[in-house]
């Protein structure tokens, strides 16, 4: 794992990244919370949960105002537009469910298509959208691509690993902000969607899925490697 960021740079002020190489691949951790792999001009993003309004307002829950969907795709869009990415793998529960994906409004439906156009696009299987939805693209429990694996849910024993699921956050100074969490051999990357909560990397199923060597790496206006809080 090695790691240094990126400073003084156009990317600084673009993508606010964190350049970091894990098991020989040169990534780099964005403040937006998705994960850029410039070799490949590949953009990976994990757990948009697109629809979550609707899903909690449909089962009774709290009637939250309908605009995180294209909130989410908005910054999505800045996110490709910014680093030019040809390939995407959106890293599961890209959906909050299955129905969510089906209640997308129309216009909402064309928007992701024409963010597909032209571009490479995987949808990772989740716990929240574990069929495929139809928007094109290709549908897979998991990819390998070079010396990584892309999961939605991390394997204790694995190598080279790139998932999501745990929407991680960190604390500093008082304020807690979604963190991408590194190691030497794996990366869990934060939840991308507006309406998503997070779990404190203290957490013991955090704690030991990480040596104890790991980073956070903080989103925000500038993404901040930090020694993960336990």
């Amino acid at each position: 794992m090695t790691l240094a960021p990126v400073r003084g740079t156009r990317q600084e002020h673009i993508m606010n990244g964190f350049d970091f190489t894990l098991c020989g691949a040169r990534l780099m951790a964005l403040g937006s919370g998705a994960l850029w792999w410039a070799e490949h001009r590949l953009l990976c993003v994990s757990d948009l949960h697109l629809g979550k309004a609707e899903r909690i307002a449909r089962r009774g829950g709290t009637h939250l105002p309908p605009y995180e969907t294209r909130d989410t795709l908005t910054r999505l869009q800045d996110a490709l537009e910014a680093t030019g990415a040809r390939q995407v793998i959106c890293l599961g529960d890209s959906f909050d469910d299955d129905a969510s994906a089906r209640a997308l409004a129309s216009e909402d439906k064309l928007w992701i298509t024409r963010l597909m156009a032209g571009r490479t696009w995987v949808w990772i299987e989740g716990n929240h959208d574990p069929g495929p939805v139809e928007l094109g693209g290709s549908h897979l429990a998991q990819m390998e691509l070079g010396p990584l694996t892309f999961r939605h849910i991390a394997q204790d024993a694995a190598t080279g690993e790139v998932s999501g699921h745990y929407h991680p956050k960190a604390r500093l100074r008082g304020g807690s902000r979604p963190a991408f969490l590194l190691d030497q051999r794996r990366l869990i990357l934060p939840a991308f969607g507006t309406y998503t909560g997070g779990l404190r990397s203290q957490a013991p199923v955090l704690n030991s899925l990480m040596d104890s060597k790991a980073l956070a790496i903080l989103t925000g206006p500038t993404a901040l490697p930090i020694p993960m809080p336990r």
